[in-house]
C-alpha cells in the first residue's frame, strides 16, 4: 500500500509508478517508459494464478482471487499490440489499480521506481504513438525524465473504458432534473470528459465555459472577471474540476482560487476518477472544495451538483 499523504494537496506535485513495456524489433528490444499516477495504485505483485476466460480477447490474461475481491488483469502488451520479447531479463509485476470505483490489475514488463513530478513539467499529448491501441486519447501527459528520455502517462481509464470492463453510467430521466440558471466553468484534460460534463451542466440549464487544465482555468476565470467584474459571483455559479491535469492540476487550481477574493466564494466540485480513500479528504478538508465525485456516475453528478447549488444560495440569501 502506498502513503498518500506523501505529497502536499496543492503543491502541484504527483507521483508516479515508472513501468516499462518492451518491444520485439527486428534486430534490438525496445524499451517503451510509462507512467501511472500512485494515487491509483493499491500495490504491484508478482503474476498470481490466473483463472482464464473462455471466450474474453487475448490481453484479458484471466482473473485472480486478491483478499476476497476477484480482479481481471490485462497484459498491457498485448492489448498495445506489442510483439513481446522471449527474453528471461523481463521482470513481469502485475500493477493492481483502483479507480473510478473498480479494481483492475494490468500485466507491465518491468515496475522501476516511483518519482515525484510537477505537474508544470508535463506536456498534453499532441502525437499518435503508432503503437497499435495506443492512440494519443489513451495518453493524458508526457514528460521528460533522465537521459532526455520521455516517459507516456497512461489514461487508465480510456483504457478500461475501451476494453468493456467499465462503462460511465450515463443514463437518467432528463426531465426529472432539477434546473439552475447561470455559468459553470468545467475544467478537464480529457475530451471526453469535458463533453460529458458539458452535457450534463447544459441539461441542468447551465451555460458552460471550458477549461483543459489550471492553467487555462485561472485564464477563463480572469477573462470572466474582466467582463463581470464585482457581479461575477452572480453569474459564474459553479466550477466543476478533474483533479489530474498537465501543467496545473485541480488541487492547485483550488489553493489558487480559495486565495483571491474574487473568486474564493464560487463553489467547487472535484469530479475525479481517483477514487481512494484519501481523496475524499484532500478535496474536501485540504483543497476546499464542496464535495468530491468519482466519475462517472450521472445520477450521483445532479444529485451533488443541485446539493451544493441550493447550499450556497441558501447561505447567499441568509
Amino acid at each position: 500500500m502506498f502513503d498518500e499523504n506523501i505529497v502536499k494537496t496543492g503543491s502541484n506535485e504527483m507521483e508516479l509508478v515508472d513501468f516499462r513495456i518492451f518491444k520485439q524489433g527486428h534486430d534490438k528490444i525496445y524499451e517503451g517508459i510509462y507512467g501511472v499516477n500512485v494515487s491509483k495504485v493499491r500495490e504491484i505483485i508478482k503474476i498470481p494464478s490466473l483463472t482464464e476466460l473462455p471466450g474474453v480477447p487475448d490481453y484479458i490474461e484471466g482473473i485472480f482471487d486478491l483478499r476476497g475481491v476477484v480482479i481481471p488483469v490485462v497484459n498491457l502488451a498485448k492489448w498495445m499490440q506489442i510483439t513481446e520479447p522471449e527474453s528471461s531479463l523481463l521482470k513481469p509485476r502485475v500493477i493492481i489499480t483502483e479507480f473510478s470505483n473498480i479494481l483492475i490489475g494490468f500485466i507491465v514488463h518491468e515496475a522501476k521506481r516511483i518519482r515525484r513530478i510537477n505537474w508544470k513539467d508535463i506536456e498534453p499529448a499532441t502525437f499518435s504513438t503508432g503503437s497499435g491501441a495506443l492512440d494519443k486519447g489513451k495518453i493524458t501527459g508526457v514528460t521528460r525524465i533522465e537521459n532526455d528520455e520521455v516517459l507516456l502517462i497512461l489514461d487508465l481509464e480510456s483504457v478500461v473504458e475501451d476494453l468493456g470492463i467499465y462503462a460511465p453510467k450515463t443514463e437518467l430521466d432528463f426531465g426529472s432534473i432539477e434546473k439552475f440558471s447561470g455559468t459553470a466553468l468545467i475544467l478537464d484534460d480529457s475530451m471526453t470528459a469535458r463533453r460529458r460534463v458539458k452535457d450534463m451542466m447544459q441539461q441542468m440549464g447551465f451555460s458552460v465555459v471550458e477549461a483543459k487544465d489550471g492553467v487555462e482555468g485561472l485564464s477563463k476565470l480572469e477573462e470572466l472577471a474582466g467582463v463581470y467584474g464585482e457581479n461575477l459571483p452572480q453569474v459564474l455559479k459553479i466550477i466543476v474540476s478533474d483533479v489530474e491535469m498537465p501543467q496545473m492540476d485541480g488541487f492547485h487550481f483550488a489553493a489558487r482560487i480559495k486565495e483571491d477574493e474574487r473568486f474564493k466564494g464560487i463553489p467547487l466540485i472535484f469530479n475525479s476518477s481517483l477514487s481512494n480513500e484519501f481523496m475524499n479528504e484532500k478535496g474536501v478538508q485540504e483543497a476546499g472544495g464542496e464535495s468530491y465525485l468519482v466519475k462517472f456516475n450521472a445520477s450521483d453528478f445532479f444529485n451533488e451538483v443541485a446539493k451544493v447549488m441550493k447550499k450556497d444560495q441558501s447561505q447567499k440569501q441568509g
